[in-house]
């Protein structure tokens, strides 16, 4: 019976399941349909939201023009997003309507906008960087060429050129028309304009020098806490490191050393005023060897000085200008364009500054024609200071022209060159130096030659390596090639020993104008002496002891020579008192006549050859007190000491009945009027 369920039950679900499978079928049959039909219709709808959307995409194009003409010719001033925006509208249109329709009047229509727009955007550009493109101000350059020992910085100013928001707005302008305006016209326009404050902060700085500067010192910025708070700059500020007053210092010495003030530096060699009444015409004949036909010597060298700080300053403005330039152009030219429109950027500037370092090649060389070689001397601060400079040059010109970087270099050669001819033309000119009779001191004082001589190997001093550079480029052997500084300094020690030969060799020659040995003695001595505490006074014996070590013994065996030729020149005076041209007497024996002639003509010979002396040197100077008592005092010795012998052996002898008409003189007014010699005022 269990059986028999079972398989009932088996029966019925196989049949209940395939009812289920019939229902499900015809379920399936009528919802596919269904389905089929429902998917098409919903592709039908999303087609015609597409085609809508694209028509609606397509009338668009139709509209932009309308949208979009107002705001661009209104121009993009205040609202720049916008109008790049509407920019942006536009392109888009001239694409579509290029690529769909280009017959379509909309075409010109959207083009002729495009263009006006980015003719906006170019004037935009342009007049951004014109309202906000000014100089910078002078004050602000010295800060910014300046180093401060008061601030602990490594840290450099920077210039804000524009406005943080000006400067976004040109970044942004450059950007859409170096990619969507396919110009680059801007470019010419932004190195035009920028060249332009470029030049103008330079020279603007070159004016407030002569308006401001004056003989004691240069105008520079105030001081960093009272620094104006309008000042644009980001950065800590350093301050000067120039020192001015080349031409005004060497005119300054001219006058110490007219007056042989050698006082100062080691040992104070006690060099006094010139005396006698050639003083004051020499001296101003020593000061008019600095002068040209332009005016009064200080006015003139002020004036100088001035111009040549006010250059040395413009050269280094004008490094620190164009990299701060180098900087803002970065931000708005594209890379590729840069290194191009920064060459063009700095060359009227650039330019400038080569014709005015050129002008004054131009000028020293006029100078040397003229034997004016004080004027010269205006190359050796400007060439130091270039030289200084080029690696600053060089780094800021990197990626320019070869012309432009060659500029530099050139204007050195030109004055290393210039210089050189200068020294060279100097120490031909103190040996063939050709007057003899005229402008020779009448008292055998220092001669003008020998000061100038000395004034301007001092002023050497302050450009050692610059004119030691100078001779080493002018040399053509190997090793000149790559000089050292120590090659150098030989070379202006040799140049140093050539000029004092050179004077040495004029000098004796000079001192054969004069007649009386004894005068020539004292001219030689004279020269010498100065020339000998002139190389002790100043760092100018060092020099020339790297190629000549006995230079001071040397001279000191000179003047030795001299005081001595001197010293003969009272021979003739002595020679009639000397005990070997006295005849012997016997005590008790009376004399006879012929004797008693003679110790009268020794007397008078005495006499007169003491005031003939006296009278004539007492003319004479002797610029250096040291050396004029000591000459005064060896005199006075040797004369008092035979004198005095001569005295006391005839003093009390019966060989006149006037005996005040031969012994005019005691021991020690002899003494007193030999005390009196070289000094026209006793």
């Amino acid at each position: 019976m269990a059986g028999i369920f079972d398989g009932e039950g088996d029966i019925e679900e196989v049949s209940i399941l395939s009812s289920f499978e019939s229902r499900l079928m015809k379920l399936e049959n009528s919802i596919i349909p269904v389905h089929k039909q429902t998917e098409n219709l919903q592709r039908l709808q999303e087609n015609v939201e597409k085609t809508l959307s694209c028509l609606d995409h397509v009338i668009s194009y139709y509209h932009v023009a309308k949208d979009t003409e107002k705001i661009i010719k209104e121009g993009p001033t205040g609202r720049l997003e916008e109008y790049l925006g509407c920019m942006a509208r536009i392109q888009k249109a001239v694409e579509y309507f290029q690529d769909n329709n280009p017959d379509s009047p909309e075409l010109n229509r959207v083009k002729s906008l495009f263009e006006r727009g980015k003719e906006s955007l170019e004037s935009e550009f342009r007049s951004l960087m014109t309202r906000h493109t000014k100089p910078v101000p002078p004050i602000l350059i010295l800060d910014l060429i300046s180093g401060d020992d008061e601030i602990d910085t490594q840290e450099d100013m920077i210039l804000e050129h524009l406005p943080e928001s000006v400067l976004q707005d040109t970044v942004r302008i450059s950007l859409w028309l170096v990619e969507y305006g396919r110009n680059q016209d801007f470019m010419n326009v932004y190195y035009q304009i920028r060249s332009s404050q470029l030049d103008r902060s330079i020279k603007g700085l070159k004016e407030h020098f002569r308006k401001n500067s004056s003989s004691t010192g240069i105008p520079y910025s105030p001081a960093i806490q009272n620094k104006r708070k309008d000042t644009p700059t980001k950065k800590p500020i350093k301050r000067p490191v120039f020192i001015p007053g080349t031409i005004r210092k060497a005119q300054n010495l001219l006058k110490q050393y007219s007056q042989h003030g050698l006082d100062g530096k080691k040992g104070a060699s006690n060099l006094i005023p010139m005396e006698g009444h050639e003083h004051d015409l020499r001296v101003k004949h020593l000061s008019d060897t600095l002068n040209d036909k332009h005016g009064p010597a200080a006015g003139r060298d002020d004036m100088l000085d001035i111009e040549i700080d006010a250059y040395i300053h413009c050269v280094s403005a004008f490094v620190k200008l164009a990299q701060s330039e180098y900087q803002l152009l970065t931000e708005i030219i594209p890379e590729h364009h840069q290194k191009k429109t920064f060459d063009s950027l700095i060359q009227e500037s650039l330019d400038n500054l080569m014709i005015e370092g050129d002008n004054i090649v131009s000028a020293a060389r006029k100078a040397i024609i003229r034997h004016d070689y004080s004027a010269v001397l205006t190359i050796f601060p400007i060439l130091r200071h270039l030289k200084q400079t080029k690696p600053e040059f060089d780094q800021v010109l990197q990626g320019t022209a070869a012309s432009t970087k060659n500029k530099l270099p050139g204007l050195i050669t030109s004055m290393e060159t210039t210089g050189a001819k200068a020294l060279e033309d100097f120490a031909d000119n103190i040996k063939n130096d050709p007057d003899k009779e005229y402008n020779m001191p009448k008292d055998g004082t220092v001669h003008e030659l020998t000061s100038n001589a000395i004034l301007f190997l001092q002023q050497l001093l302050d450009f050692q390596e610059t004119a030691g550079a100078m001779l080493a480029s002018q040399e053509t052997s190997s090793s000149a090639s790559s000089y050292s500084s120590e090659f150098s300094r030989r070379l202006l020690s040799t140049y140093i020993c050539k000029v004092l030969g050179n004077l040495q060799l004029n000098l004796l020659s000079k001192s054969k104008v004069y007649e009386d040995p004894a005068l020539s003695a004292i001219f030689l001595h004279n020269n010498y002496n100065y020339i000998l505490k002139s190389l002790e006074k100043s760092e100018l014996i060092q020099l020339v002891a790297v190629t000549q070590k006995t230079v001071e013994r040397s001279y000191r065996e000179l003047i030795e020579q001299q005081i001595q030729t001197y010293q003969r020149s009272w021979l003739k005076v002595t020679e009639y008192i000397s005990e070997r041209n006295l005849p012997v007497f016997q005590s008790g024996v009376k004399l006879k006549d012929k004797e008693r002639q003679m110790i009268k003509e020794r007397f008078k010979g005495f006499n007169d050859g003491l005031e003939e002396l006296c009278k004539i040197q007492k003319a004479w100077a002797i610029p250096d007190m040291e050396q004029r008592d000591k000459i005064r005092k060896a005199q006075k010795n040797i004369v008092k000491e035979t004198y005095s012998a001569f005295l006391h052996r005839y003093g009390n002898v019966p060989f006149t009945k006037n005996p005040e008409k031969y012994i005019k003189y005691r021991v020690d007014h002899v003494g007193e009027m030999i005390e009196k010699l070289f000094d026209t005022s006793a």
